[in-house]
């Protein structure tokens, strides 16, 4: 019995208890679509980033077309930069090593020519001056002195020729009488040297002393002060120390011109005397007329590049010496009678243009949009293309746009 009741206790101990359930089918399911569905947001949330990613408006960079018909000016044939340069501008110092006394000058002070824009200390020279004049007065009271013994000498002889004639003394003492004459006249002649000898010395000690006030070479304006009171000035320093080499740089307004570098594979469209048109970087819609007035006849070997110079038709105080400006060789005028055939358009790079089938064509930047244009070309002017229809002046053209970009097309103008 007692074993029988054991067995029936260890059978119990090893049956599964299945009170717990397990779960159902429905649950499971449920499960199931929620991952799913977590999966498929995420995935549409990517999908949407890359899709406005894809669609985000491209960075261009954009020219202004440039007119070449208003005025009847004529296409370019080349463009060139270089800078504004002075032919008239120095460095105005003393001719001697001396302290300044005075400077009376400022940067962009107008000074004329032989204006006194300095002074040295010129005690030292004041000095010798008057004592170079003392010298001139002494030699002069000795001239006047020997002019009077002269006179006697010569009022001797005539008394000494009357008395030998009556043989009243010899003619020996005669004799003696015109030597003393003519002694006294070589001294007399001396005595005169050294009176231009004394002049002399006292125009060298007055260009001395003059030599201490500083004054403008030329008319012009002043771009630099480079002393002050107290400091000492040489023409022979090399600017180091305690040393000036001046007083001030002035330059002459009225000699402006500019200096190009023209690349030597295209010196030949430069002549002399050519029209021009030039832009200071700093007014870029200010077009000044100009002309070459000489190819300086030698080549940069290192640049392989030929200097041009060339001659602005206009003044004006805006222009000043080192200014960036940009420069237009402009083809040869026709006469007035065929004024109305030059070409009119537009100028812009060549990199703005690409072929469509056999359609020339330019993306215009209009408001945010790309706007396709179809273009009539002209000439070439450098490394910009003539435009003859199909861009007003003034309009902002894509450059190097895009290969995918298409009309109407959401575009951001780059920054600079």
């Amino acid at each position: 019995m007692t074993s029988e009741t054991d067995k029936k206790a260890l059978l119990g101990q090893l049956r599964i208890d299945r009170s717990e359930s397990p779960p159902s089918a429905g649950s499971r399911r449920r499960t199931w679509i929620i991952a799913a569905g977590v999966a498929l947001a995420t995935l549409a949330a990517a999908g949407v980033w890359f899709a406005l990613a894809a669609r985000a408006a491209p960075a261009v960079h954009t020219v202004t077309a440039r007119s070449i018909g208003a005025g009847g000016g004529g296409a370019s044939v080349l463009d060139a930069t270089g800078y504004v340069t002075a032919r008239r501008q120095a460095t105005v110092s003393a001719q001697i090593t001396g302290t300044v006394a005075a400077v009376l000058i400022e940067e962009g002070d107008h000074v004329k020519e032989g204006q006194v824009i300095g002074r040295l200390e010129d005690t030292a020279q004041r000095a010798a001056l008057a004592q170079a004049q003392a010298a001139l007065h002494s030699a002069q009271a000795l001239l006047q002195q020997a002019q009077a013994q002269l006179a006697q000498s010569q009022r001797d002889v005539k008394r000494d020729e009357d008395l030998v004639q009556r043989k009243l003394i010899s003619e020996q003492a005669v004799e003696q009488a015109r030597t003393q004459v003519a002694t006294q006249t070589a001294q007399l002649e001396s005595q005169r040297r050294q009176i231009d000898l004394a002049a002399a010395n006292v125009r060298a000690a007055q260009v001395q002393l003059d030599y201490c006030t500083v004054r403008a070479p030329f008319t012009g304006i002043v771009i630099a002060k480079a002393a002050q009171v107290g400091e000492i000035i040489s023409p022979l320093s090399a600017g180091g120390g305690f040393t000036r080499t001046g007083i001030g740089t002035l330059v002459d307004m009225d000699s402006l011109e500019i200096e190009v570098d023209v690349n030597e594979a295209y010196i030949n469209r430069v002549q002399p005397g050519q029209r021009v048109e030039s832009v200071l970087n700093a007014y870029p819609d200010w077009r000044i007329p100009s002309h070459v007035i000489a190819i300086i006849p030698t080549a940069d070997r290192s640049k392989a590049t030929v200097k041009v110079r060339i001659g602005l038709d206009v003044k004006d105080n805006r222009i000043v010496p080192d200014m960036g400006v940009r420069v237009s060789f402009l083809e040869a005028g026709k006469g007035a009678e065929d004024a109305h055939e030059r070409p009119r358009g537009v100028l812009v790079p060549a990199a703005a243009l690409r072929k469509d089938g056999d359609q020339d064509i330019v993306f215009v930047l209009q408001g945010r949009r790309a706007q396709r244009r179809v273009v009539t070309l002209g000439g070439p002017s450098g490394d910009s293309r003539q435009l003859l229809s199909g861009v007003s002046p003034g309009e902002s053209v894509i450059v190097d746009a895009p290969a995918d970009l298409r009309d109407g097309a959401a575009v951001s103008e780059a920054r600079p």
